[in-house]
């Protein structure tokens, strides 16, 4: 797989993480508050569903980037935890910056 090959993978994940994390957070504090404190159960039901479609979409992302990239089994389980984690994707996007870095500047 050439450099190129490999920032693209990267990237794409990258992007899925995120998105995924954010849902997470609008799930956690905005809908959740809003059903609790407001009385407005309707929006855990659209967010809900939305997230629960983009960590699917994570996972089914998770493991062809694993494989593709060579990471190794704890780094494969790490990005599986940080999709149950509330800030666990932008924690673990930490890690994939660098992996990126290092990618970008190799030869």
């Amino acid at each position: 797989m050439t450099r190129e090959e490999k920032l693209k993978v990267l990237s794409q994940f990258r992007m899925v993480s995120i998105t995924e994390g954010i849902s997470m957070l609008v799930l956690v504090f905005v809908a959740m508050p809003l059903k609790y404190i407001f009385e407005l159960p309707l929006m855990v039901t659209y967010v809900g569903w939305i997230h629960g479609v983009l960590f699917m979409v994570y996972m089914l992302v998770l493991f062809p980037t694993s494989r593709k990239l060579r990471w190794t089994f704890r780094t494969a389980v790490m990005g599986l935890i940080a999709a149950i984690l509330p800030f666990g994707p932008f924690l673990f996007d930490r890690k994939l910056k660098k992996q990126e870095h290092l990618i970008a500047s190799s030869h």
